[in-house]
């Protein structure tokens, strides 16, 4: 194949689209010339990087095909480049369409951990796990969505439990419906360890275990929840809690019937100082027997800033490890 010095277009500096001699006939490619930048990266994380539209899969498929050039022929996906290397694709309608798209947006999202089944990640206070009234664009099965789609996986993901819209923490995700089986009944038979750290009104016990009934979709459910005291004042009591059920506002509820409702939260009757922007409730871990690796999990999610802050503004601190 003999270059033809012939430009049809030129988009940025570093790319164009050209025409090849190749057995006596013209062909039209995309070539895209590599930066100091981007030395040693492989031809697949290079393609990638340069059209962020193009699915993973696709690119692949490419390089698979031999459609992938440099100056001595083929391209293989684990190719390392050079600065100054040429990189050259057959040109076609979709190609053209993924190179023109804009860059797919920054999704935010911070992964505590990913298997071939699993995806557990970090949700923050005031975003929706599902979509609902006012999230339907924005939540975080959306978020992980479009992730997976970035990444060109073609199986469908679900959250195998929930947070509260304003309770952080970490989310877990099952990948494809044999996975969200396993998980969903891991969840179901109790197998999971929930923990979380709260801030209580007044000085609670230093250790409880709640036992109550609290109506869950219409009909009273048994909610056991064990509690110690991290550190305590005349005024806040901070919680490292275990969930043994999982009753919506179980936490809430309880503490509330206790006499000990959390701060920020307005619906049970806590206090509400201006310095705190949410309720302060927060998984802090889940831990769990990986069913299909049979590796223990212990999954943390640090306390996030604005519940750290607070903790200062109370002259409380959290304890090392947590």
């Amino acid at each position: 194949m003999s270059y033809l010095s012939v430009c049809i277009s030129s988009v940025v500096s570093d790319f164009s689209l050209v025409l090849f001699r190749c057995n006596g006939y013209l062909r039209a490619m995309h070539m895209f010339t590599v930066e100091e930048s981007q030395s040693n990266l492989t031809v697949l994380e290079f393609l990638q990087q340069r059209i962020p539209a193009a699915p993973k899969g696709y690119l692949r498929q490419l390089l698979k095909k031999g459609k992938v050039h440099g100056t001595t022929g083929p391209f293989t996906a684990q190719d390392h480049l050079n600065p100054g290397d040429r990189v050259k694709l057959p040109d076609s309608g979709r190609l053209r369409k993924l190179i023109d798209m804009p860059p797919p947006p920054v999704i935010d999202l911070t992964i505590l951990y990913e298997s071939r089944q699993i995806l557990i990640v970090d949700k923050p206070a005031g975003l929706a796990i599902h979509s609902s009234v006012g999230h339907e664009d924005d939540n975080l099965t959306v978020r992980v969505e479009n992730l997976l789609k970035q990444r060109g996986n073609p199986f469908k993901v679900a959250p195998i439990h929930r947070l509260d819209l304003d309770t952080s923490g970490p989310v877990l995700f099952g990948k494809g419906k044999r996975a969200c089986s396993e998980l969903g009944k891991m969840f179901m038979h109790h197998d999971v360890d929930k923990y979380y750290l709260a801030l209580a009104s007044g000085k609670t016990p230093g250790s409880v275990k709640l036992q109550s009934t609290i109506p869950a979709k219409g009909k009273p459910k048994e909610a056991l929840t064990e509690f110690c005291a991290l550190t305590r004042t005349n005024k806040a009591t901070l919680l490292e809690l275990k969930l043994h059920s999982g009753r919506q506002h179980q936490i809430r509820r309880q503490l509330a019937d206790l006499g000990h409702p959390l701060f920020g939260d307005r619906r049970y009757g806590g206090p509400c100082p201006a310095e705190l922007p949410r309720i302060f409730l927060h998984c802090c871990r889940l831990a769990f027997v990986n069913p299909f690796s049979g590796a223990r999990l212990n999954i943390k999610s640090l306390l996030p800033a604005d519940l750290s802050i607070f903790l200062s503004v109370c002259d409380m601190q959290l304890p090392a490890g947590l």
